[in-house]
């Protein structure tokens, strides 16, 4: 049987909802657990800990940013992860991210740095020191940070973290307290654009944009038996534990991706998931399928 605890925010907090301690649920997991069901509910923590997160509440699904979520957990830790702002046709520009991982300790506390500093440079991997020592959140797995670019930490953790060699353990001071981090990875950054309706369905009338794209509808089944455009995978968000842990395994991150909901809110939020986990190029379809349907086909039933 599986044992989950909850964080409960006050009910005065303007995020203390019935939504966010059902969503906290999934941050505090007790044994035991069999190999799938902690990949699962990791990989669900870990989407709670990224600058998209998924909540769902009455009749819709929310992403509150990782700088709302930290505070609800009663650390702040080492990011301020600022949410993104996409403007329509823009992007966040194009630059370099980093897979991190990091423990964290008190400021007062320099005996127990000391000490994990010199395991580290035995060889102790860590993430496992993490789990056993950090007081970041980011412990229940293993300290992963995952993708960050500049501007989502605090200067001095981002200079760190930006300057350090591949896979070797770093120290830095934040006003949280010490860091040991280490960059695992790197990549160029992706870009997520939004695109109106009316270019949108220019693109849909080349016979080779659905051989070279992919499509995401984000929307529940009952909302596309009402209304829908050729060519989407349906996705409901509301199943996103059965489809989340495989996104990389059923679509190419290479591939420009384009996603739909019903108002272009929950599109949004999902392709700003889709960056964390690699894909490179996202378009959001501005004021989605009802959007679509008021300026560019009548046809299409609104709901």
């Amino acid at each position: 049987m599986l044992r989950v605890s909850s964080l409960h925010v006050a009910p005065s907090s303007p995020i203390g909802t019935p939504t966010v301690n059902l969503a906290f649920k999934f941050l505090k997991i007790t044994w035991p657990l069999n190999p799938t069901t902690r990949k699962v509910l990791t990989f669900t923590r870990l989407a709670l800990l990224n600058s998209s997160t998924l909540l769902p509440s009455l009749g819709n699904i929310q992403f509150p940013s990782f700088n709302r979520v930290l505070p609800m957990m009663g650390c702040q830790s080492c990011l301020r992860l600022i949410t993104a702002s996409y403007s329509a046709g823009g992007s966040s520009g194009v630059g370099r991210e980093i897979l991190v991982q990091h423990l964290l300790v008190k400021e007062d506390d320099q005996k127990l740095l000391l000490e994990l500093q010199k395991r580290t440079r035995e060889g102790e991997d860590l993430s496992d020191l993490a789990i056993e020592y950090s007081i970041c959140p980011s412990k229940e797995d293993g300290g992963m940070l995952g993708w960050v670019r500049k501007g989502q930490m605090v200067p001095e953790f981002e200079e760190a973290a930006f300057s350090a060699p591949l896979n070797k353990v770093v120290g830095c001071k934040t006003k949280f307290g010490w860091h040991l981090l280490q960059v695992l990875s790197e990549r160029e950054e992706s870009v997520l654009e939004h695109i109106q309706p009316n270019e949108f369905h220019v693109r849909l009338q080349d016979p080779s944009f659905l051989e070279e794209a992919q499509l995401i509808d984000v929307r529940e089944p009952e909302e596309v038996a009402q209304a829908s455009l050729p060519g989407f995978q349906v996705l409901p968000l509301r199943q996103f534990g059965s489809w989340g842990p495989e996104i990389t395994t059923k679509f190419d991150p290479q591939k420009d991706t384009y996603v739909l909901c019903h108002h272009g809110m929950r599109s949004l939020q999902v392709a700003k998931w889709l960056q964390t986990q690699g894909f490179r190029k996202i378009f959001n379809v501005a004021g989605g399928i009802h959007e679509y349907a008021v300026k560019v086909d009548p046809s299409i039933p609104t709901y």
